[in-house]
This record gives C-alpha cells, structure tokens and sequence, in this order.
C-alpha cells in the first residue's frame, strides 16, 4: 500500500509537467522573502473545487524545493533552489491552512515566535494571521491544506454526533482558534496512522477532482476533524480543560451506567476514542476510584435497586448485573452494605 510519503513524492517528482521556477504559479506555491518588512496577502485560488486545495511541499537537503498543488488542470510540479535559513514572504491568509508534517520537521514564525512541527504534528493558522515558513537544509515533506471559510465552519459546527464532549472539544477549539489564531496539534496513541489514512484519501480524490469530489472530500475532512477533536493535544485554558473533563466524566458514565453488565474499558476506548489510561486517570480524578472499583460500585447500586424494586431471584439478579461468580458477588455485596442479599431484601419487606 502506498504511504503518504509516497504519495507526497509522486506527486512532486514524477508529474507530466515541470514548471521553471519563474513560471507565475511558483509566486503561489512559495513565494521567496523580498522585504522585511513588508506583508503579502494570499487570496484563495478558485479552482474547480472552490473549497479545498491543497500545496505539497517537498524540501531536499541541499537546498532544493519541489511544490505541486492539487486539484490543477494538468499534472505538475515546481522546483525552486533555495539557501538554508531563507523565508518566504511575511503572509496572512483570507482562508484558514491546515499544515501536516508527513515527514521530518518544519519551522514557521507565527506572530513574531518561531515554532518547529515535527512529523505527524499540525498547525491550524487562522484567516488574516501573520507568519513565515523558514527553508531550511534538511528534508521535509509538508502538506498545507487551504480550506474555504465557510466549508470549514460547516465541518465544526455540524452535528457530526450527538455526544457532548465532541460537541464541548469543537467549541473550545473554534474560541481557541478565535483567540490565539493558531492552533498547535500533536498526536497521541495511534492517531497518527488514522490521519495518514484520511489525508491520502483526501489527495487522491483532490487529484481526481470530479463531480463527486467536493463531497468526498468534506467527508473526509470531517473525519480529520473529528480525529483532531479527540486524538489530538491543543492548546485549553486551565478553566476549559476542567469544563472539559467534567463533561468528558458525564458522558462516560452515562455511557457506564447504560451498558455496566457488560461495559470492559476497550469499549470505552472504541466509543469515545481516547487511549485506555485516560479514562483511568479521568474516573480516579472525579471518583477516587480505579475504573474497576468505578463500575463494581455502579453494579453493586444496580443489584440493590433490583433487590428492592422487584421479585426477581438473587441468581438472576446476579447475573444481569454481569457477575458469574455467586460466591465473589455475595463478598463485594457484603463489604459494601453490611449484610447478604437476602437479608437486605427481607428488612425491606421483599
């Protein structure tokens, strides 16, 4: 199967057509500092897809760059020679960038401060925020997605799913956004495979650019999103982050209570995509339970209610709490409320 360096590089070197580099498209795909001072504004490129394209950027130790941008008429790319420690022009945007680092590490000033990316890392840059890309002699593969104002605002806002703690992770990240006009994302677990996976997509579908493609591709960029939303560390305030775990506990224990008979942590992991000690350390942090000790206490409190609220048998009782074992299940019971099932039925006129 083709990676996304693969693709990246097939793109950029094995294209039909090869501009020079005074051809009026490179100013597009990287424009070269020509004063300190000075600013340059880049407007969307209106394509046939007038929502999302997407600049490839592979840069070569020494100093050699090679740019293509999808979707494009033909199949082409550009090459451009560069000094180690150049900069493009200062810019703004009137569209939003989204940078993914498929290989190796990149530089940016953004607002005045230098920041790296390293590989798997992105950077969300707002409409209208100042930055720089450094050109450095060492290799490196960059993806930068520009998307449409309004497409991106539709991804965000839509009800993708109707759990709160995507609808609370997608807020923060748009006032997030607002304030500091750029976002730093980083991977955690696995994700990183997973977003490969969709931008490949993405390429393919952008370099196909049929009448099928705009949809295709907001697709997938809601699965890019959504993934940025819940694997992916960003910047919060101290107050978001508490917010943000106190909806995230409200959710998972929901999701607990409705499935205790038979709820294991890699569920909890399937359905809310966060990696297993995150909800460890979650449920210790607003219980002071482990999540075991978590569930037993919401099973415990379910083989009561039953006891009390219905003429079902102990043995049954038992099992739909999701116990096997009668003898483990009348220890824990014991510990916990000073008496045997039985007994407790009995003392409440059952």
């Amino acid at each position: 199967m083709t990676s996304l360096l693969q693709l990246c590089t097939q793109f950029t070197k094995g294209a039909d057509s090869h501009l020079p580099s005074d051809h009026p498209i490179g100013k597009r795909l990287v424009c070269p500092e020509y004063s300190k001072s000075g600013q340059e504004v880049k407007t969307y490129p209106f394509l046939n897809n007038d929502r999302l394209f997407l600049v490839c950027w592979n840069l070569e130790k020494g100093g050699s760059l090679l740019a293509t941008m999808k979707p494009s008429p033909i199949s082409f790319c550009y090459h451009r020679a560069y000094q180690s420690g150049d900069k493009t022009q200062l810019h703004t945007h009137d569209y939003l960038e989204l940078a993914y680092i498929v290989d190796g590490s990149f530089r940016q000033r953004i607002l005045g401060k230098d920041i790296t990316f390293s590989k798997g890392e992105l950077c969300l840059i707002d409409k209208n925020c100042l930055h720089q890309d450094y050109l450095l002699d060492q290799s490196a593969t960059v993806l930068f997605l520009g998307l449409a104002n309004e497409i991106f605002d539709e991804i965000m806002v839509l009800n993708i799913t109707t759990k709160k703690i995507i609808s609370f992770l997608q807020s923060a990240l748009l006032k997030q956004k607002s304030l500091r006009q750029y976002l730093h994302f980083k991977p955690t677990g696995d994700v990183a495979d997973q977003m490969a996976e969709c931008l490949i997509m993405l390429l393919r579908e952008l370099d196909r650019n049929d009448t099928g493609s705009p949809f295709i591709c907001k697709g997938l960029l809601i699965r890019i999103f959504r993934l940025l939303s819940t694997r992916y560390e960003f910047s919060l305030s101290s107050e978001q982050r508490r917010t943000m775990n106190s909806v995230m506990f409200e959710e998972i224990s929901d999701y607990i209570k409705n499935h205790y008979a038979a709820v294991t942590i890699n569920d909890l992991v399937s359905s809310f995509h966060f990696q297993e000690d995150y909800f460890n350390r979650l449920i210790k942090d607003e219980t002071g339970l482990t999540y075991c000790e978590y569930v037993q206490q919401i099973r415990l409190s379910a083989a009561k209610d039953m006891l009390l609220g219905s003429t079902k048998s102990i043995e049954d009782i038992i099992e739909l709490v999701g116990y096997r074992n009668k003898g483990y299940f009348y220890k824990i019971f014991r510990e916990k409320y000073g008496t045997t099932p039985s007994v407790l039925r009995k003392k409440h006129g059952q």
